[in-house]
């Protein structure tokens, strides 16, 4: 899926639904939202979706902070929407393949559009404040904001060089509450 069509989707969604609130958003989409306790430690399970036969439930870890919470239910909701399809699906961040590392760059890009408005941005930006004091006044972690400069650079945006290069997987490496704080 090409970032445009991501951009769409994420515009097309928030307009139909009237909300830019992931959780709200999967009841809408009728997608059943879970919460489990997954546990804080190092490696622990962030997220996941499940569909069968056009039912989707996604289960998110509640050991997370509520912000990053809301990130991870977007990201899951667009795996549930582009890559499961009517079959079966079971995603989860473990593979071997290149193709994995694409989605979840889509995923992610559809999160920090879907959750950060150009306007957020441009606002948090302006208030004389650095790169990282930003995403911590969006609480957002700075990775989001990352994808987020990267969305908004190619919509004409002129905006400096992020200070850092977040990757794909960075989701999988967030920090959970016993650990330093992400925001």
């Amino acid at each position: 899926m090409t970032l445009k069509e991501i951009c769409a989707l994420a515009a097309k969604l928030k307009a139909e639904y009237g909300t830019d609130n992931p959780a709200e958003l999967c009841d809408g989409l009728g997608i059943h939202l879970l919460y489990q306790a997954m546990g804080s430690h190092k490696g622990a399970i962030k997220g996941f979706v499940i569909g069968v036969g056009g039912v989707f439930a996604v289960t998110i870890n509640s050991d997370l902070p509520e912000n990053v919470q809301k990130i991870i239910i977007a990201h899951e909701i667009f795996h549930a929407i582009e890559h499961c399809g009517i079959g079966m699906c079971s995603y989860h961040e473990i593979s071997m393949f290149d193709e994995i590392s694409e989605m979840e760059k889509e995923a992610n890009m559809f999160a920090a559009e879907f959750l950060l408005s150009d306007d957020e941005v441009l606002d948090a930006l302006n208030g004389d404040n650095t790169f990282f004091t930003a995403a911590a006044s969006l609480y957002v972690p700075v990775e989001l904001l990352d994808f987020k400069f990267r969305i908004m650079k190619r919509k004409g945006y002129q905006l400096a060089e992020s200070p850092i290069s977040a990757h794909n997987d960075f989701l999988k490496n967030i920090k959970l509450k016993n650990e330093q704080n992400i925001c």
